[in-house]
């Protein structure tokens, strides 16, 4: 097995970022009430598991990509996340680093969980969500009786995404939109969700071949 070191995330994995999709619509005013809203439906889950489709659009309004998966995420800091062939990939997080794994190009990358990553849209779920307004826009606005819309826009500049939406139904989280800086949209829409079900630690380990090509940052 080949280790190479890389400089503080470099890169990471689009699947990582998992493209999810952008609203164009502005929402209500940003407010703390808001941002505490969605934390605390956040919080809510202790385990979410689901299986998901997700289309990437380009800025064209083509679709480039529809890929199929399933994902596990429980607190605090487990993430699961498994993308089927041909698009195969796997994301795993400890709550210390982060492991993706390409069998394709028989490669393993490994980032520290630092700032920029812990702004990873799916890491939502599973990490720290209090102080949501210390690092992004939130706002929100609800459609009908049971559907409730969040959108994040990232203070920072270094961001990983510019804008994600989040819609819930019956406080459930159905669907992610986010768009990227390079204005890739990516729509991941949500089936068979399974809510605090109990889910072992186990279940959030990642197996690869002694042989893989093993990609580390220096952070």
């Amino acid at each position: 097995m080949q280790q190479i070191f890389l400089k503080p995330l470099a890169t990471v994995s689009a699947a990582l970022i998992m493209a999810l999709v952008f609203s164009s619509s502005l929402m209500a005013a940003d407010t703390e009430g808001t941002a505490a809203e969605l934390a605390s439906l956040l919080k809510s889950y202790e385990t979410y598991q689901a299986d998901f489709i997700q289309i990437v659009v380009n800025e064209n309004g083509s679709k480039v990509q529809e890929s199929r998966g399933s994902l596990k995420a429980k607190r605090p800091g487990l993430f699961y996340w498994e993308t089927q062939a041909p698009l195969s990939q796997y994301i795993v997080s400890n709550g210390q680093s982060v492991e993706v794994f390409d069998p394709d190009l028989e490669q393993v990358t490994v980032h520290n969980l630092d700032d920029r990553v812990q702004t990873t849209p799916a890491l939502l779920l599973s990490g720290e969500v209090d102080n949501l307004e210390d690092t992004y826009r939130v706002s929100g606005r609800q459609v009908g009786d049971d559907t409730r819309e969040f959108t994040l826009e990232p203070k920072s500049e270094d961001s990983l995404f510019v804008s994600l939406r989040l819609t819930f139904f019956k406080n459930e989280l159905q669907e992610m939109r986010m768009q990227d800086s390079l204005s890739q949209l990516s729509v991941l829409s949500f089936n068979d969700i399974k809510l605090n079900e109990s889910v072992d630690d186990s279940a959030f380990t990642l197996e690869y071949p002694e042989d893989v090509d093993v990609i580390r940052d220096e952070g």
